[in-house]
């Protein structure tokens, strides 16, 4: 086997491994998520908005602190007790580059679930109903710790933690077509789920790798 059918084989073997953590994470984070915004008791003073406003602030106040600043702690120590104080300086564990990477991801998917989350709640009318914000942020933060730990392990391990992203974008989707349906009823809520579809299925085409 030559080198380039060995790397073949070696992508081929990870992202399988990978599809296999994303099919075991999804199930399990539907039923915490499922448990959470069924079970858990309603939350009084949700019937304004701006409680709702406020509520949801409160959880993406949690969110940025167990999932963003710890990511940034992360590196900063090891970089306090190492000779990767100085940047310039060429030095990386593997430990240091997944934590970068980990904390990189989790700054551009936490503006992704900011949205979803305040939209969210903006449409969930009553104590009842705003259950729906405390579920979306407690498996979005479980599955951030997934994909940070698993990362650890293995690349394709990450993939424990695809249900955050997943579910914020269901969310955001979820937003736009109530969005569209206030301004034109059922027709308008269904454009933003279509275009977006279709711009999914464009670039899972555009970006395969060439040959």
């Amino acid at each position: 086997m030559n080198a380039a059918e060995s790397k073949d084989g070696g992508f081929i073997r990870q992202r399988r491994d990978g599809m296999i953590a994303i099919a075991t994470a999804m199930p399990v984070a539907l039923l915490v998520w499922l448990a959470i915004a069924y079970f858990a008791p309603p939350l009084a003073g949700m019937d304004s908005l701006s409680g709702r406003m406020l509520f949801a602030l409160k959880c993406y106040c949690v969110a940025v602190l167990f999932c963003l600043v710890t990511g940034v702690e992360a590196v900063a120590h090891e970089r306090l007790s190492s000779p990767a104080f100085d940047p310039l300086a060429g030095f990386e564990t593997r430990r240091l580059r997944v934590n970068q990477r980990y904390l990189q991801n989790t700054v551009e998917q936490i503006l992704v679930f900011g949205a979803a989350l305040f939209g969210l709640a903006a449409y969930s009318p009553d104590g009842p109903a705003i259950r729906a914000v405390l579920a979306t942020t407690i498996v979005w933060m479980l599955a951030r710790f997934a994909f940070w730990i698993g990362y650890h392990r293995s690349a394709a391990m990450r993939g424990l933690g695809a249900p955050g992203m997943a579910l914020s974008m269901i969310v955001l989707l979820y937003v736009a077509a109530r969005i569209g349906y206030d301004v034109g009823g059922f027709v308008g809520a269904t454009i933003p789920v279509v275009a977006f579809l279709v711009i999914e299925a464009f670039l899972f085409r555009a970006t395969r790798p060439l040959d």
